[in-house]
C-alpha cells in the first residue's frame, strides 16, 4: 500500500502534553497494522516541546532525522541530533525539546505491547 506525499494528512498540536509552542504531525500512511497506533514525522520548531509524559501498554520510537534538541529519558536528559533514535517502553517516560535554531523533525512510531 502507498500513500503519496499528497495524500498523508498534516495536523497542528498545539502545547503537546504540555509542551511549548506547537508540534506539526505529518501521518505517514492511511492504514496501519492493528498493533501501531502512529506511524508520523513530528516537526518541531525551534523552541517547541512535546512535554514529559509515560507510555503505558505501548513503546515509542524515535529516529531524529534533522536538527538538535534535549529529551528526557525518564529522569535523565541528553542532547540529541540527526542520526540518533530514542526507545520508550511501556511504564517509561520521555519527552523531547528543540534546543537549535532549525526545525527537529522526528520519525514516530509507537507500536502497542
Amino acid at each position: 500500500m502507498i500513500t503519496r506525499r499528497e495524500e498523508q494528512e498534516h495536523s497542528i498540536r498545539e502545547f503537546m502534553r504540555g509542551g511549548k509552542k506547537h508540534v506539526e504531525h505529518t501521518k505517514l500512511s492511511s492504514a496501519l497494522p492493528e498493533n501501531v497506533r502512529i506511524f508520523n514525522v513530528l516537526t518541531l520548531i525551534p523552541g517547541a516541546s512535546i512535554g514529559y509524559h509515560i507510555h503505558e501498554e505501548e513503546t515509542e520510537l524515535f529516529y531524529f532525522l534533522e536538527g538538535n534538541g534535549r529529551v528526557q529519558d525518564d529522569d535523565q536528559f541528553h542532547d540529541v541530533s540527526a542520526g540518533d533514535s530514542m526507545a520508550t517502553f511501556s511504564g517509561h517516560g520521555h519527552g523531547v525539546e528543540n534546543t537549535g535554531d532549525r526545525n527537529l523533525v522526528i520519525l514516530a512510531v509507537i507500536v502497542k505491547d
